[in-house]
């Protein structure tokens, strides 16, 4: 690249815990530019899993998080007419990012009334280590396990 590298936005704390994660957790449920009722979709989630597991909520989430964020991913590479998925460790922003992002999408696919339920419902699930969002983490590994034997092509 010629040019140099684009600066990293700054991304102010949420005004609730005063924690960017959340900030950057609410930025991707955001749909149409929608951010307050994002973050009453997030809020009203984090309320619903403190009163049904009876810890606090955020720390809650942030488990939830940590549960379902890949270590290592799986990448194309084109080698020799033939195509392999060779197994990378991810970057830290990439990592949550992936995440976040499953956790979302797992939970709008869920059957729940609301967002607000669909999410503390996967939340929940995360937290316990079981449902879509933590299956498609051991999925990933599983294939990065698999594929274990092409690392030495790594770039």
């Amino acid at each position: 690249m010629r040019k140099t590298k684009p600066r990293k936005r700054v991304i102010l704390p949420d005004p609730k815990f005063g924690e960017v994660i959340v900030t950057k957790f609410v930025n991707n449920i955001m749909l149409e530019g929608k951010k307050n009722l994002a973050y009453n979709i997030f809020y009203d989630a984090i309320d619903i899993v403190a009163e049904k597991t009876g810890e606090e909520g955020l720390e809650v989430w942030k488990k939830a998080l940590s549960n379902v964020t890949p270590l290592v991913e799986v990448r194309s590479r084109r080698i020799g007419g033939a195509t392999f998925q060779i197994p990378s460790e991810i970057r830290p922003g990439r990592k949550q990012s992936i995440g976040m992002k499953n956790l979302i999408q797992y939970s709008r696919k869920r059957h729940e009334k609301t967002m607000s339920q669909k999410l503390a419902a996967e939340i929940m699930q995360a937290y316990k280590e079981e449902g879509a969002a933590f299956k498609r983490k051991e999925d990933i590994h599983r294939m990065a396990d698999a594929n274990k034997a092409f690392s030495h092509f790594r770039f």
